[in-house]
């Protein structure tokens, strides 16, 4: 009997087994945008046991488990690691049709070598097979980078980290190259004075800076992002429900901030300003140092109060939020247009109802000084799936250039999760495969077999720009 993850899995022509062997497969992969942990990578961590490096921080699979009935401390609680593992194991089968089932057993297959379905059954089995697999050297962060091919990693990292790891990491000289991306989200939170004061205060200790006024948090933030860069960073991060765009005067903002500093919390309106002015500020660092911005639009965050209060955030209750997107989103881009300040941006929806507004957008703002300056991004959170990434790349390719895209990235908090990059290359060649086949596009190997390695890894590598492992230090 044929397994389930077998080599033509998802690739439904000829045409598209031939782009996926042929062009894509082998192609080294760019994971540009992650969360994993850079201590983890710096220390190559020996993982325990399954659980630990399978099901540790992995809100996907804790919201399908609560959905299937299984108690939360067999999510994030306090279980035995293997129970926990069993609760997974019978929750797998009803995954039936969430992406959830298919990345298991490409895990499954790609890590541990094991075709075998997870089920409560097979599930004592598999512990005891991978388990064993785990003490091997090829398991741990340094082995699973360089089997899967990984030449960049871009993990996400506050302004005010002190990036102890990632200088570690450079010293190192690993087969992978591990960068920072600048993301200060916290650097916006003056409706929670008590927050941002610790975190101002925070900035200013790694910046070795003042940051009691609003001109020395800026210079704090300036002073992080020319560290960042000497790293060898690249890009900038920003998780948004919507892009800021209230243009306020400096001593507007800097009253703002005054306030915060003082105790008291901005209103929403004041907020925003706060917000579009830092927003503004990190648009124009970036534009001056060749950077590339990503803005994650449209997260509705921690929407249960009770299991905020009790868990914390980052724990499987966030959704998709309905927010209008487009006027802010081009007041933004465009002023910092105007002022010729506007960095290679990126730009990520949450809500698919604006995958055509997303790919218009980006159009608006190309300027030919590089190509795909402006990128709508691959499908992120609940839409880096099948069904969603078809999507993405089909309005892409509709209004815009699918040829200039660059591609997938993980988003992921687990080393387990590179063969999201296969799944997506599968569902590329696929897409394009399936053109051929209906006589859509033509049957032109070397035209599309470029476009597909291009679209796997080259556009990345140009458009990132990353720095060769002599040319940075810090």
């Amino acid at each position: 009997m044929s397994t389930f993850i077998h080599d033509d899995f998802v690739l439904q022509s000829q045409t598209a087994q031939i782009l996926y062997h042929s062009h894509a497969k082998d192609q080294p992969i760019i994971d540009y945008h992650c969360h994993l942990p850079p201590n983890e990578l710096a220390e190559n961590r020996q993982f325990e046991h399954l659980t630990a490096i399978w099901l540790e921080g992995d809100h996907y699979k804790w919201r399908a488990m609560r959905a299937a009935g299984v108690e939360e401390r067999f999510c994030t609680g306090d279980a035995d690691p293997y129970d926990k593992f069993l609760a997974w194991a019978r929750t797998v089968p009803q995954t039936i049709r969430n992406p959830l089932y298919h990345w298991t057993h490409l895990e499954l297959k790609r890590y541990f070598g094991i075709d075998e379905l997870l089920n409560e059954a097979s599930a004592p089995a598999i512990w005891e097979a991978c388990n064993a697999k785990l003490s091997e050297a090829t398991l741990r962060p340094h082995g699973i980078t360089e089997k899967f091919k990984v030449e960049v990693i871009g993990t996400t990292d506050d302004p005010a980290d002190d990036l102890a790891h990632h200088r570690a990491l450079r010293d190192m000289n690993l087969p992978v190259q591990v960068f920072p991306a600048y993301r200060p989200d916290a650097a916006l939170t003056v409706d929670h004075p008590e927050a941002f004061n610790a975190y101002a205060d925070r900035l200013g200790q790694a910046a070795d800076h003042d940051t009691g006024s609003y001109q020395g948090f800026c210079e704090a933030l300036h002073k992080r992002h020319d560290y960042f860069h000497a790293l060898g960073s690249r890009l900038s991060d920003h998780g948004l429900g919507e892009c800021p765009a209230a243009f306020a005067s400096e001593s507007t903002v800097q009253g703002i901030f005054d306030r915060a500093r003082a105790g008291k919390a901005a209103s929403p309106e004041e907020r925003e300003q706060f917000a579009t002015a830092i927003m503004l500020l990190s648009g124009r660092l970036d534009a001056a140092k060749g950077w590339v911005k990503q803005l994650h639009l449209g997260a509705l965050r921690n929407t249960n109060t009770r299991k905020f209060q009790e868990l914390g955030r980052d724990t499987g209750f966030d959704s998709i939020a309905d927010t209008p997107q487009a006027e802010s989103l081009r007041a933004y881009l465009d002023r910092l247009d105007q002022d010729d300040c506007l960095p290679k941006t990126i730009l990520y929806n949450l809500n698919p109802r604006d995958n055509y507004l997303f790919a218009s957008m980006i159009g608006n703002f190309q300027d030919g000084s590089v190509a795909g300056k402006m990128q709508f991004g691959s499908g992120w959170w609940y839409l880096d799936q099948k069904e969603a990434m078809e999507w993405q790349m089909n309005a892409l390719s509709n209004i815009g250039l699918l040829s200039q895209f660059v591609g997938m990235l993980t988003d992921s908090r687990s080393f387990l999760s590179y063969p999201r990059h296969e799944y997506f290359r599968r569902i590329l060649c696929n897409l394009i495969g399936t053109d051929v086949e209906q006589g859509l596009i033509p049957n032109d190997m070397a035209l599309l077999g470029q476009m597909v390695e291009n679209i796997c890894y080259h556009n990345a590598k140009a458009y990132f720009a990353f720095p060769e492992r002599s040319s940075h230090a810090a």
